[in-house]
């Protein structure tokens, strides 16, 4: 691939070209990661301690307590992980309904009663003990420094923080953690944790197994007995993260590839195999008609995934029956090029998250997402180890006659999952690890910016810096400020319900690419990371 490496866009950010690279949405995460290559260690060690990092630095969207997923190429092969965890053993439908109501047709947003078995500790071990090199307890060496000496509050966090208190800072151990002075740290502001750093250590000492066999364990266990939960200390010892292999999709000569269901990157799949009918590079890249077909195809991606998608032990049909060439192909003849609609649906039948990436100069490529789910997660915060609990238990169902049955609330299943990294290849060799972060915005920006790459020749950073848009649900569309204001008007001349949001943090995600432009010994990496958020890209 050729790019442009011009800057089309506004940005604060240019590509950076490196051997060895870690981009994070915080610098001092990518800067643990780098310590860690050159300490001896290989993208997965950096992957590993940038992310132990990520739950000090940017507590609004990960924390200890959060789930994870991750694609990575070993230098020979691609691997997947799922580390997302399970529902207690006490979760049904009657457990919500004698609880909340029988009208409930969701687990709570917030509280104890949304937390699932919480995977990422998992997946820092797993990962660490089949592919690294360094010491698992040197990974956690420079988180447990940041949050034990503190760190300044950067700008973006901190808005984040300040809007989520008053929501959140009545929820167990929140206030204790999270407003040392009775309110939201300011920009510039030193914030210690120094609970999280004795978290740390316990789990850097036994390679993860107190946060589920240990002290950690029988804390959050206690911590949910005090405060009306149902996890367990069963729940916790017998979770396990699951090794997986990575879903693809075919378009233009490339391949891309995501962790299978439970998570939602299948609608990234499903988008671009309906893409791959239409000749998108004949059309202007920020014009009315190229974006239209790419909203409308990502509809109809989502009205398949809310239908069929849950843990794939429940699901009705195989990712291989949504993935079908037939079936995408007749998805794309439902599209018409004159007006928007809303889509159903189909049969395919036959008959809120941190994203990260690292790559070193021997070709290992990591591609890694962890996630409180919404900004703060649950809002339940164990006070000892400083363990932030997500919220995913809020992504099942439990309406017995709901759209989705295979996502109903059971003990032990695994809910629907939203966070997704994305790895891309060509010809079976790796090309480009990336994500774009953001509850539903993820799978929609993995299309949005690799059709500017692989269709218009866009570098990473400037298909990074590009105005997105959000699809809702029905004919509801959001755009970033940025957006070209002809091509607003197009789109709402045709139908599309497009509503122009200044907030880009909230509405439009926040994205980490690297793109491998040859052998890494020699020419190395190119890199982005996203304007949207606090983090940079670094190497050497």
């Amino acid at each position: 691939m050729r790019f442009d490496f011009s800057t089309p866009y506004a940005s604060t950010r240019l590509p950076l070209f490196a051997r060895n690279i870690v981009s994070t949405s915080h610098p001092l995460a990518a800067q643990a990661g780098l310590r860690m290559m050159l300490k001896g260690g290989n993208a997965v060690d950096a992957a590993i301690a940038a992310a132990a990092a990520m739950t000090i630095v940017e507590p609004v969207s990960n924390g200890l307590g959060s789930d994870a997923f991750c694609i990575l190429w070993d230098g020979q092969k691609l691997h997947g992980l799922n580390a997302s965890g399970p529902a207690p053993q006490a979760w049904t439908p009657d457990y919500f309904h004698h609880k909340y109501g029988i009208d409930v047709v969701n687990p709570p947003k917030r509280g104890w009663d949304s937390v699932t078995v919480p995977g990422a500790v998992s997946a820092w071990a797993a990962m660490s003990e089949r592919f690294g090199k360094l010491p698992f307890a040197d990974l956690m060496e420079p988180a447990i420094e940041i949050a034990e000496r503190g760190y300044l509050i950067p700008v973006v966090v901190q808005q984040k923080w300040e809007a989520a208190t008053p929501l959140l800072q009545s929820l167990p151990g929140f206030a204790e953690s999270y407003l040392p002075w009775g309110r939201a740290p300011q920009v510039g502001e030193l914030f210690q944790f120094k609970a999280a750093a004795k978290g740390l250590r316990a789990i850097a000492e036994t390679k993860g197994r107190a946060f589920y066999e240990g002290e950690i364990a029988q804390a959050l266990v206690r911590f949910s007995d005090q405060h009306g939960g149902a996890m367990t200390l069963k729940d916790l010892a017998e979770y396990r993260p699951e090794w997986v292999e990575p879903i693809a999709q075919n378009y233009r000569g490339y391949t891309l590839h995501e962790i299978p269901p439970n998570g939602q990157g299948i609608a990234a799949l499903i988008a671009l195999g309906i893409l791959e009918n239409f000749d998108l590079s004949s059309m202007k890249v920020d014009g009315i008609g190229s974006q239209h077909l790419q909203i409308e195809a990502m509809k109809l991606a989502f009205a398949d995934v809310y239908r069929y998608v849950a843990d794939p032990l429940h699901m009705e049909v195989t990712p291989a029956q949504m993935l079908d060439p037939t079936y995408l192909k007749s998805r794309a003849q439902l599209i018409d090029m004159k007006r928007a609609q809303d889509f159903k649906a189909g049969n395919p039948v036959k008959g809120g998250t941190i994203y990260l990436t690292a790559a070193d100069e021997n070709g290992m490529m990591v591609s890694f997402i962890q996630s409180n789910y919404m900004g703060f997660g649950s809002g339940v915060v164990e006070p000892h180890y400083g363990i932030s609990l997500q919220n995913r238990g809020f992504g099942f169902s439990t309406d017995l006659q709901g759209l989705n049955p295979a996502n109903l609330v059971a003990p032990g299943k695994r809910p629907f999952q939203t966070i997704i990294p994305a790895f891309l290849t060509q010809n079976g060799q790796p090309v480009m690890s990336y994500g774009v972060m953001g509850g539903n915005m993820q799978p929609q920006g993995h299309m949005q910016t690799l059709v500017r790459m692989l269709d218009y020749g866009q570098n990473p950073q400037a298909a990074c810096d590009a105005p997105r848009w959000r699809y809702n649900t029905g004919m509801s569309i959001n755009a970033e400020a940025n957006m070209d204001a002809h091509t607003v008007q197009g789109l709402n001349d045709l139908g599309h319900e497009l509503e122009v949001i200044n907030d880009s943090y909230q509405d439009f995600g926040a994205g980490q690419f690297i793109w491998r432009m040859g052998d890494p010994k020699v020419q190395g990496y190119v890199a982005a990371s996203d304007p949207r958020r606090d983090g940079q890209a670094v190497g050497f």
